[in-house]
């Protein structure tokens, strides 16, 4: 069973969407309320509840204009700011994923046939009853396979040096061949060093072609970067409690490792998330590998809750 306090915390920020819908609502102040980590907000509620905050934000808002279609003169601008959209624009547009078609249509329908269903919805995911957020998706035995894949390890505070890509999460071999060329010239290898990669962005918020990636190496011991040329940043990355999950598989499934950690594990763990980046500790190559898989422990960072 999914841990009660990850469920309550949920719970408290679904009852605040309801009664505030039309409201603006910011991820911030959603995940301050949660008491999550903004970093991991997210992904944690998109687990629990099986959409993200913004498609469950507008889920609540297209459903109460549905209702002010139905049963009220106001205008398609006066319905679209009483239910808390940003313009008329965006309402039409998430209107339109939802149902197929635009308010008007929809209203031009309902008066047509006073049998029309007024929650039903093209998308299912975006359709799903909202009280299936809480369904048990897990069993122990799952719960024990999980416990025995999952490591946690305490690491140090580490100095990188990073090149930083824009763009596809699929393409971030960019990134990967640039500093590559900069190791190899300062005899910099895999032998002694980690390569570690971290995703800055979460796919169900930031558009895929925006993604920023850093790509890192840690660096040798009294390294100067005083005479160095600006190929590639410095930063320090923070220490701290990690779950590590070993994942061996091809690149394009990779963010499932994300998706099974956060939906999985987590929640049911004696653990919550902790506000640092995960890390993506690179084990392989997967331009050489015989399966072309990539080979990587990703690392959750955590703390142990309460």
């Amino acid at each position: 069973m999914m841990n009660h306090e990850y469920k309550d915390r949920i719970e408290t920020v679904i009852r605040y969407i309801e009664k505030n819908s039309s409201d603006k609502l910011t991820l911030d102040h959603l995940a301050d309320m949660a008491n999550f980590s903004k970093y991991h907000f997210s992904r944690i509620f998109t687990a629990v509840v099986g959409v993200t905050p913004v498609a469950f934000v507008n889920r609540g808002r297209i459903q109460k204009s549905v209702h002010l279609l139905a049963d009220t003169r106001l205008t398609i601008l006066e319905i679209s700011n009483q239910c808390g959209f940003e313009s008329l624009s965006t309402y039409n547009a998430v209107f339109k994923k939802h149902y197929g078609q635009t308010p008007s249509e929809v209203r031009r329908g309902m008066r047509n046939d006073s049998n029309f269903p007024s929650f039903y919805s093209k998308n299912p995911e975006e359709s799903a009853p909202l009280e299936e957020y809480n369904q048990n998706r897990k069993n122990s035995l799952l719960t024990r396979v999980w416990d025995q894949m999952i490591r946690i390890e305490e690491l140090p505070d580490v100095e990188v040096a990073y090149v930083r890509y824009v763009g596809s999460y699929l393409d971030t071999y960019y990134a990967w061949d640039k500093l590559g060329r900069w190791t190899d010239a300062r005899g910099i290898t895999p032998a002694n060093h980690h390569y570690i990669g971290i995703s800055l962005d979460d796919l169900n918020l930031v558009d895929e072609w925006a993604c920023r990636y850093d790509a890192c190496v840690t660096l040798p011991a009294g390294y100067r970067k005083e005479y160095d040329t600006k190929e590639v940043d410095y930063k320090i990355l923070s220490g701290g409690l990690y779950a590590v999950y070993p994942y061996y598989d091809t690149v394009e499934r990779f963010v499932l490792a994300y998706q099974n950690v956060y939906s999985l594990w987590l929640p049911n763990s004696c653990y919550e998330a902790d506000d640092r980046p995960c890390l993506e500790f690179c084990k392989n190559d997967p331009a050489t590998d015989a399966e072309g898989k990539c080979k990587v422990d990703l690392h959750v960072p955590i703390k142990k809750r309460g």
